[in-house]
């Protein structure tokens, strides 16, 4: 096996997109990379990287023109593999390796909730066309045991469901003291002052309004952080206006350099309630923060003793401000990076994804 090609639907900062970039320096093949949409932070890294990118200019979900020119660079390409991330990348993928003559077709489930998928509703029509196109596959995978008994449910056969979990790169997250103070500084946030960190894409389904409103009820000297953006951010900002606390909310935008903000934060949030893997949970422990989360797949799937800094939570903002009060009132402070993290190193993630490929291939 020799070449691979990695079909995405965007390339903006988020989990599924970031996780690409991680593998792809991994990998002991050469990868290509086409998305279909949304050539953004993560392409530029990429191509740094020496990584190919391609980028398609789909118009909307409903852009047929867009399947012969991915059915083209997939048969100019002569791809051993080619491997789908994001619903709609899956779905146009399938059909156009199928078309260009690839049998050996890989997918990534990254988002499946359930009631959504990538933050968006799941209706009969999406479920659908998603069962009709993974039957043109090979193999999917899912990015924790929750999504694998939720694709057994959907109907996908149990045969062709592979568990690759995420991968961290752990030493990239170590925490850094120097790096701590000058984050701040450039923040405009006091050495002093505890900052309790949310981090991913500002739409409905992550939670963020309950971590704004159970932020608001602490001491004013509690600032809340938040990394990302999203069609959410003028409510959240709105919002934390009409609490009375804008002064202690700081919208950080879509950054690339999420290990230098853990660093200068004191205390973790993960306030959504259907995650399917969280990797942004095993980022933040393996920057020795303590961690309050909703919903955590990775972590939720194993034993407490291997993630004893990560504290399960309820949803609601007065359940969550309770646990930020209790978790405050132990001091600022930084843990020991637990087993989970190391048994989720993205080299381990490389080697299983690996397998997979060698197993399509040999059908």
């Amino acid at each position: 096996m020799r070449r691979a090609l990695h079909v995405i639907t965007g390339l903006g900062v988020g989990g599924a997109e970031r996780q690409l970039r991680a593998l792809l320096r991994r990998l002991p093949l050469a990868c290509d990379v086409v998305t279909l949409t949304d050539p953004g932070p993560v392409a530029r890294d990429l191509r740094a990287d020496g990584v190919r990118v391609a980028h398609l200019g789909m118009r909307g979900n409903r852009d047929p023109a867009v399947l012969p020119r991915l059915v083209r660079l997939i048969r100019n390409g002569r791809y051993d593999v080619v491997h789908t991330h994001l619903y709609r990348a899956c779905v146009y993928g399938r059909v156009a390796a199928r078309l260009a003559g690839v049998r050996a077709v890989v997918a990534t489930e990254h988002s499946l909730g359930e009631r959504r998928i990538e933050g968006r509703p799941l209706t009969p029509g999406t479920r659908s066309l998603y069962l009709a196109t993974e039957r043109l596959g090979a193999a999917t995978v899912a990015v924790s045991a929750t999504v694998a008994e939720r694709l057994r449910a959907w109907g996908v056969p149990a045969g062709r469901i592979h568990v690759v979990p995420n991968g961290v790169e752990a030493d990239r997250f170590r925490f850094d003291p120097a790096t701590r103070r000058a984050v701040r500084a450039a923040l405009g946030v006091p050495q002093d002052t505890v900052v309790v960190a949310g981090v991913g894409r500002l739409v409905p389904g992550k939670g963020f309004g309950t971590l704004v409103r159970a932020v608001a009820t602490l001491p004013g000297a509690v600032r809340l952080v938040l990394v990302g953006d999203g069609p959410e951010r003028d409510r959240l900002r709105t919002l934390a206006e009409g609490l009375g606390a804008a002064g202690r909310v700081l919208f950080a935008g879509e950054r690339p350099d999420v290990p230098a903000l853990l660093s200068a934060a004191d205390l973790f949030v993960s306030p959504s309630a259907e995650e399917t893997f969280g990797l942004a949970v095993l980022e933040a422990l393996a920057a020795g923060l303590p961690v309050l989360h909703v919903t955590c797949p990775a972590v939720d799937e194993l034993p407490r003793r291997e993630a004893p800094g990560a504290r399960r939570v309820g949803a609601g903002a007065g359940e969550l401000a309770r646990a930020l009060r209790a978790e405050l009132a132990l001091g600022v402070r930084r843990l020991p990076v637990p087993a989970a993290v190391r048994r989720y190193g993205v080299d381990r993630a490389a080697e299983r994804l690996m397998t997979v490929y060698e197993g399509v291939r040999e059908r």
